[in-house]
């Protein structure tokens, strides 16, 4: 399937008449510019940032920052935040500005287009600005999807992700849990085997294939009730008695656990003497 491109992009709702038709490009002062109060982006990656910082320090602000003049002597971002963070970092006392006259309505929604268009908001960062633009502008979910050159059903996916809880959604921010990973916990409305499965996705590194398998089988009930045990339960309780076995015996120790009920613990050793030492630790003093 060909991807729909994005609306009409910067370059065409920048070049709406009459509202924006003045434009110029000056060195400004960057302590002159604030940022922009209707960024969609919250995070933003230390290690990525100093390497643009390094970069500007050797090269220079290639691409200009995009303002609009709110005062005699401020500015406000309207797009490339994160270019004036490094250009901060980097110690730059002027940065290459293009100004233009852009109405607060537009702000949002250009800075919200400018950083998909650069793929450089999360999953949750791109719903809550949606999110934010449907409520500022009081338009139907159809209605953004032509504004921002997406999908209805595209933007809805999105829109669903806040369902999730909070400490669910950090897990998206952060990128430990992915786009497919929170669309498949969406599957379930229990908030708590939601939590559940999330930190096994985390701790187990399951795939989003797994992670929806899991979720079939304790939707559907293909096994008994042991699945929730296997899939949900087992992993938080037997990977606590895994871990507090591997403290103890200074050991790797894996349980597993069938349908049934019955397992078995494994405890691997590298050599005679640590068969000897295990021995001791689990026994007592005697030897073999």
């Amino acid at each position: 399937m060909t991807r729909r491109a994005l609306g009409r992009g910067l370059s065409a709702l920048l070049s709406d008449k009459p509202a924006m038709s003045t434009e110029e490009m000056i060195e400004i002062d960057i302590d002159l510019i604030e940022p922009n109060s209707f960024q969609p982006r919250t995070n933003f990656n230390e290690e990525r940032l100093e390497e643009l910082a390094q970069s500007i320090r050797s090269n220079g602000v290639i691409q200009p920052l995009l303002v609009r003049k709110i005062s005699s002597e401020k500015y406000q971002l309207v797009a490339g935040e994160r270019r004036w963070r490094a250009a901060q970092r980097a110690n730059l006392q002027k940065v290459p500005c293009v100004v233009k006259e852009i109405p607060e309505d537009k702000m949002l929604e250009l800075a919200l287009i400018e950083n998909i268009q650069r793929q450089e908001l999360n999953a949750i960062e791109e719903a809550y600005a949606y999110k934010r633009l449907i409520e500022t502008l009081e338009i139907t979910q159809e209605a953004l999807a032509q504004r921002v050159g997406r999908d209805r059903t595209f933007i809805t996916n999105y829109l669903r992700l806040l369902r999730l809880p909070e400490d669910i959604q950090h897990l998206v921010e952060s990128e430990k849990l992915s786009m497919g990973h929170a669309r498949a916990l969406l599957g379930i409305d229990d908030p708590n085997i939601q939590r559940k499965l999330a930190k096994n996705i985390v701790d187990r590194g399951l795939s989003v294939r797994q992670t929806e398998r899991a979720i079939k089988e304790i939707i559907e009930g293909v096994e008994s009730s042991a699945a929730v045990s296997t899939h949900v339960k087992e992993d938080i309780n037997l990977k606590f008695a895994e871990d507090k076995l591997r403290r103890k015996l200074s050991s790797k120790v894996h349980i597993t656990v069938n349908n049934s009920g019955k397992g078995k613990i494994e405890i691997e050793f590298y050599d005679e003497n640590d068969l000897n030492r295990l021995y001791e630790i689990i026994i007592g003093k005697e030897v073999l």
